[in-house]
């Protein structure tokens, strides 16, 4: 009996948190409701705060649901070295849900967003799965690693938003190609 109640609040749990990632893409933070969140996961709206506390721990459930969502799609098979870090930002951008990320960003950057703490952590995160991606020696002399960390996410992210605003507009693989020509070629 305890293990058929455990399941079923997980699986309430999975369904808030995938109907708010969904709603939060669409309508924003701010927007969206409780009562959206729970008609979209079709479970009561008093489950939220029961799961969450309240909608800010809601959305940290969702991004970190997401970054984890990310970071696990992008990990290599044991015993590989990572990937090249500029292909996976590239490959991220076409990723269904990451609609989510552009649409919290407009709400993140004002002063007062309710959001703007966890939105921070989240490109920290970003920031540090590129980090440790940078092999040794593949930067240009008097560029840090951080440095280049901030540029390539900070460029990805200006991608992202285009393509999301104007898909017709941008060429994601010519893009990536320019930004691969600009890039040092990395330890020999």
């Amino acid at each position: 009996m305890a293990t058929r109640r455990i399941e079923r609040t997980q699986e309430s749990r999975r369904l808030l948190v995938a109907a708010a990632a969904e709603l939060f893409a669409e309508k924003g933070y701010r927007q969206t409701s409780f009562i959206d969140i729970a008609e979209r996961a079709g479970i009561s709206r008093g489950s939220i705060p029961w799961h969450f506390g309240n909608k800010l721990g809601l959305l940290q459930a969702v991004l970190d649901d997401r970054l984890h969502a990310v970071l696990t799609g992008f990990a290599p098979p044991d015993g590989e070295r990572p990937g090249d870090p500029l292909d996976q930002a590239m490959d991220f951008i076409r990723l269904p849900g990451t609609r989510l990320f552009i649409t919290l960003l407009a709400e993140a950057v004002e002063a007062d967003s309710p959001i703007r703490e966890h939105y921070a952590r989240l490109h920290a995160a970003l920031r540090q799965e590129v980090l440790a991606r940078i092999p040794a020696g593949a930067l240009p002399p008097g560029t840090t690693p951080e440095a280049f960390t901030v540029l390539l996410v900070g460029a990805v992210i200006g991608v992202h938003a285009q393509w999301r605003v104007a898909p017709e507009a941008v060429d994601l693989d010519a893009v990536h190609t320019a930004i691969r020509a600009l890039l040092p070629a990395g330890p020999g």
